[in-house]
């Protein structure tokens, strides 16, 4: 049976989003299409800081106050894989470091006080998390989690997953530039991926393609206030409370995407250390560091 490419483009997660894949009709393509959008949806939701009604501010109620909570098996194997992240990366990735957007604000133009930091940082730290089964306990008050590292990646997996319980097999998912390519095009082309220059605007570093697997970037372009002509990026290293220094950007390309995600917000919060660890790690990967220098496999 003849198959045809569908294009589907919508908002999630606080960016645009895009869905683009083969099927024998329309009728099928409307179905899987409506499928993932309501399921990326669901995981927004579920996930949101921005939401009263989200299980995560249910979890940052019972943070706040150094309490207790229950969990369900979906954020109990999304927490597991977030301790994974944070054993990997000697404490680097930390998903209660959400807690420094408080005293961070990158629309003010201004930088927090050594004593904002030191108490933000009391109030970080996995190691004060407890995990007992179905509940998640918290061994200070004023903590916070958050899955901006690891749950548009995961929505992109699940995604994945939605597509081929449908019988697609060639297509690409795209969720603000967290990608997962199912398989190449239906005449065996791979899907081309432009892979963003961290510091020329419109210009890319380079160009990726993909027959399958999954590619997520991490920089410290896309949120960052430039004071006295230095540079501080969104990505906050846990340990000290300041932004990182070192990787203006990373590349990295692996089966899932919630892996290629970790992999290269982990190879941005090892700064100086990072273009050594992710090639350890063995991963297809491209890099650029702040001062113009390139590496990784895919260049």
């Amino acid at each position: 049976m003849p198959l045809s490419l569908f294009r589907y483009q919508f908002q999630a997660m606080g960016s645009p989003c895009e869905l683009q894949f083969y099927s024998p009709d329309e009728q099928r393509a409307d179905i899987v299409r409506d499928h993932i959008i309501s399921d990326v949806k669901r995981i927004e939701h579920k996930y949101s800081r921005y939401r009263e009604d989200s299980v995560l501010s249910e979890i940052n109620r019972a943070a706040s106050i150094g309490s207790s909570v229950s969990i369900d098996d979906e954020t109990a194997a999304l927490l597991n894989y977030a301790n994974t992240c944070y054993q990997q990366s000697q404490g680097l990735f930390d998903i209660t470091s959400g807690v420094l957007r408080r005293i961070w604000n990158f629309k003010s133009n201004t930088l927090p006080s050594k004593a904002e930091i030191r108490k933000a940082l009391e109030q970080i730290g996995w190691q004060k998390v407890q995990i007992h089964g179905s509940a998640l306990s918290f061994a200070v008050k004023d903590m916070q989690l958050d899955f901006g590292g690891i749950g548009k990646e995961y929505a992109v997996d699940r995604a994945a997953g939605i597509f081929y319980q449908h019988g697609i097999e060639h297509g690409v998912i795209d969720l603000g530039g967290d990608i997962k390519v199912l398989g190449p095009h239906s005449d065996g082309r791979p899907w081309s991926v432009g892979i963003r220059h961290p510091r020329i605007p419109g210009t890319l570093l380079t160009t990726i393609n993909i027959y399958t697997g999954a590619l997520a970037t991490s920089g410290d372009y896309e949120r960052c206030i430039v004071i006295n002509g230095r540079r501080y990026s969104h990505i906050l290293n846990p340990k000290t409370g300041w932004p990182v220094q070192g990787m203006a950007s990373v590349t990295v390309v692996a089966d899932q995407c919630v892996v290629a995600g970790s992999a290269c917000t982990i190879s941005m919060l090892m700064e100086k250390n990072g273009a050594k660890w992710i090639k350890q790690l063995g991963l297809a990967h491209v890099w650029m560091d702040q001062s113009g220098k390139t590496g990784g496999n895919l260049v």
